[in-house]
């Protein structure tokens, strides 16, 4: 006889999308949706495969939310998995622990949301009972290992582990609760239901330990499949781990190499093509692309200059193919050293290599970098982050403006001269 459980984590219900509704409000509804048809899809494959339990390991929420919208479609789910009698058992992340719908949304008594210490709690099996352990951020910090409070494991139960950490840190993510990979193994479990990392890791050893990553992507950083953890506990406590597409929309960066191409009507022939190959190769219903352009091209400065154009033709193209978006053009191309250039001394591009010379000296990097700095001082906190969350993240922000801007300029220069 098995046990069965759904193991989710980082489902970030409404989560905000600031900077895509700034730039393309429809693929900002579209992708603001996902999250909870994502829950939709993980509650409906809780009840496809009859499974005893879904286990949800921190930041179901996102924060500071006060939606009751979030609240009424969070309740009408889990009244789902009530009613085929599915037990629910939570832990609150540290987006869990700022969210006033934690505190005020009433459940399900099949819901369990473990506390501040550490529960063991025991749910019979078909054959085997299951011991569910959990511990709950009391608040948005946890700058120390949560391991120490867990109980020891329960004889003659498979033991579940429910914890929301960074483990030994992760790129791109705070450190929350850290510990070590050999000391969840050490705790004699058998199966570590984890979260807080958004990309999927799964460890074998002593106990199986899984990352599930967050079940949706919400932009280019969260990029690819997304998916939950289907768990079969057998009765001799062996475990059998299966991974489960849930996302709806997938991000995907789609590099493309123009090399030689000379003609408009190829390169966007090349981005229709490409986007085509990558909507063939996204098992989710929505491909959300960040096209890159890249390689030795005569049209790399009117691709430049004319760069509205060639975004709306992309767009245009993704619609064509269906199901896909266009969230960012990016242009990484360089001019032909033959035939672009009407002489060696081009007055365009020693005009070009001067201005570079003069973004490239300290003097002016130092008046670019106070001058994007009073501007982050002047914006509302969840927008600051478009130059970084660092100063090596503004560095390479500032790098890439001050070449982008020379090359801006270039291009239109360029591309005059030749009308």
């Amino acid at each position: 006889m098995v046990f069965r459980f759904v193991h989710t984590a980082d489902i970030h219900l409404d989560s905000p999308l600031r900077s895509l509704a700034m730039r393309n409000a429809t693929l900002a509804e579209l992708v603001g949706d996902a999250s909870r048809q994502a829950f939709v899809a993980i509650v409906d494959l809780c009840l496809t495969e009859r499974v005893h339990a879904l286990v949800i390991a921190g930041d179901l929420y996102d924060g500071d939310q006060t939606s009751m919208k979030t609240a009424r479609f969070l309740a009408s789910q889990m009244a789902r998995l009530h009613q085929a009698g599915i037990r629910v058992y939570m832990i609150r992340g540290n987006h869990d622990a700022m969210s006033r719908i934690t505190k005020q949304l009433i459940l399900p008594d099949t819901v369990t949301t473990f506390g501040g210490r550490c529960q063991s709690l025991i749910q019979p099996g078909d054959g085997i009972d299951v011991a569910f352990h959990g511990l709950s951020f009391a608040s948005p910090k946890a700058s120390e290992s949560l391991l120490p409070k867990y109980a020891a494991p329960q004889e003659g139960a498979a033991n579940i582990g429910i914890m929301h950490t960074s483990l030994a840190g992760s790129p791109g993510h705070d450190v929350y609760a850290p510990c070590s990979v050999a000391d969840l193994h050490g705790q004699g479990f058998d199966y570590w239901a984890l979260g807080h990392i958004h990309v999927r890791q799964v460890y074998s050893g002593a106990s199986t330990l899984v990352m599930p990553g967050i079940p949706q992507g919400r932009d280019i950083n969260e990029a690819g499949e997304k998916s939950v953890t289907l768990v079969t506990v057998r009765d001799d406590r062996s475990v059998e781990i299966e991974e489960r597409l849930t996302s709806v929309a997938q991000f995907e960066r789609v590099s493309l190499d123009l090399t030689g191409v000379s003609e408009w009507s190829e390169a966007i022939s090349r981005i229709r093509a490409g986007l085509e190959q990558s909507r063939e190769g996204a098992r989710s219903r929505y491909l959300v692309a960040r096209l890159r352009l890249v390689g030795t091209s005569a049209l790399s400065w009117s691709l430049m200059r004319d760069r509205d154009l060639a975004v709306a033709e992309a767009e245009q193209a993704a619609e064509q193919v269906g199901d896909t978006w266009v969230e960012k053009l990016e242009l990484h191309l360089s001019a032909s050293a033959v035939g672009d250039l009407e002489s060696v001394a081009d007055p365009t591009l020693e005009l070009a290599q001067s201005m570079r010379a003069n973004a490239g000296s300290e003097a002016f990097r130092s008046e670019a970098r106070e001058f994007v700095l009073k501007t982050i001082a002047d914006l509302p906190p969840d927008a600051r982050g478009f130059a970084g969350k660092d100063e090596a993240g503004l560095e390479r922000f500032l790098d890439d403006v001050l070449a982008g801007s020379v090359d801006l300029v270039t291009a239109r220069l360029k591309a005059g001269a030749t009308r």
